[in-house]
């Protein structure tokens, strides 16, 4: 896990694959022309001091200015949050500034980011062609189906399971890029039945636009088929209330809401888990031919290998919307709110992620 501040590239296809732990990690998440925060800038003639949060950058003689470039908006307003963290009053060459504001932020951002395991979550630092403003986005280089330990594979009552996995479907997507199982049926009716979402409907779909005949369509999918495949642990309904929960399982829940509902406490579009299409295409407009599906997945592969497969061709061919946020900088007091929003992510993604290790049945 590492963060990637530098020119970031569309997600390679990689075939997806079944478990988090053994899925491949796209080296790069998003293609866009040199605007990155931290890519190497090019040279040009400028001044031989600059001022970083109230303090001179102080140019050394046996460097050619020719050689020196001006800081940029994004080393500068991330600077200035470098600069609070400063113990002494060092001098810096503005190549020595640029590559301490660099290591500065990777090292906080890899400090809060380590005890994530359920994703692999990379930050990169984007600046605006339009008007300079820079912004940090969140990305997933995972792909495939989160791990759902005990509630897909243990012993426990499917009433404990499928609680569990009803608060992870309805609550994970504050945070991650990914997608449920009506989101699947969604986009596999669409796929197959031009959108409709009952088997005489459907059948009809089969005949009228796709040319089946009658007598075939026994062979084919209809929805009543994908959701009698759900094991009992997908369906909402058979959840068991908090009252009826082992106590162990009840906390842990308690823990994952509790941090869900903080994070949407936060103001939007000023922290580092705010999604806004149009903002992210006005950052990386290629994103915009991009699939719109994200990467990762609760539904199980065991069950829907096909439809998963299916749907998933598109990203697989042009990338996977894989931005789990998108925070705009306008000034250096954003700098400390994005950190503090994204360590109120991380605290979610832990209570996630007990819960998944939790296994009450062995408790």
């Amino acid at each position: 896990m590492a963060t990637r501040p530098t020119s970031p590239s569309l997600s390679a296809a990689a075939r997806l694959e079944r478990s988090m732990r053994r899925c491949s990690s796209i080296p790069e998440t998003i293609r866009a022309k040199p605007r990155s925060g931290f890519s190497r800038l090019p040279a040009c003639v400028s001044h031989r001091s600059a001022d970083l949060a109230g303090r001179t950058v102080a140019i050394s003689r046996d460097i050619p200015a020719i050689f020196d470039a001006p800081l940029a908006p994004h080393h500068k307003v991330i600077g200035r949050w470098a600069a609070t963290r400063e113990t002494s009053a060092k001098l810096y060459t503005r190549a020595a500034a640029r590559r301490h504001i660099e290591q500065a932020f990777n090292a906080t951002v890899l400090e809060i980011l380590a005890p994530v395991e359920m994703a692999d979550l990379r930050c990169t630092v984007l600046h605006s062609e339009e008007d300079g403003t820079p912004a940090i986005a969140v990305t997933c280089q995972s792909l495939g189906q989160i791990d759902l330990g005990w509630i897909e594979t243990g012993d426990a009552p499917i009433p404990w399971r499928a609680a569990a996995y009803r608060a992870l479907e309805q609550c994970l997507g504050r945070v991650l890029p990914i997608f449920g199982y009506q989101d699947l049926f969604n986009e596999v009716s669409m796929y197959y039945w031009d959108g409709e979402v009952d088997d005489e409907a459907a059948r009809q779909s089969l005949i009228a636009y796709h040319g089946m005949d009658a007598a075939d369509l026994d062979e084919i999918t209809l929805p009543s088929d994908m959701d009698a495949r759900r094991p009992g642990w997908m369906i909402e309904a058979k959840a068991a209330p908090s009252a009826r929960l082992p106590s162990g399982l009840r906390k842990s829940l308690a823990r994952f809401r509790a941090s869900h509902k903080a994070l949407g406490g936060l103001p939007p579009e000023r922290h580092a888990w705010h999604l806004d299409a149009q903002m992210i295409y006005d950052y990386i407009p290629e994103f915009q031919e991009c699939s719109s599906l994200p990467p990762l997945t609760l539904v199980p592969f065991e069950q829907f290998a096909r439809e998963l497969d299916d749907i998933a061709r598109g990203g697989m061919e042009m990338g996977f919307m894989d931005v789990a946020g998108l925070c705009p900088l306008p000034d250096a007091d954003r700098v400390d709110e994005w950190f503090a929003s994204l360590r109120l992510g991380v605290r979610f993604l832990l209570a996630a992620q007990e819960l998944i290790q939790l296994d009450p049945a062995k408790l």
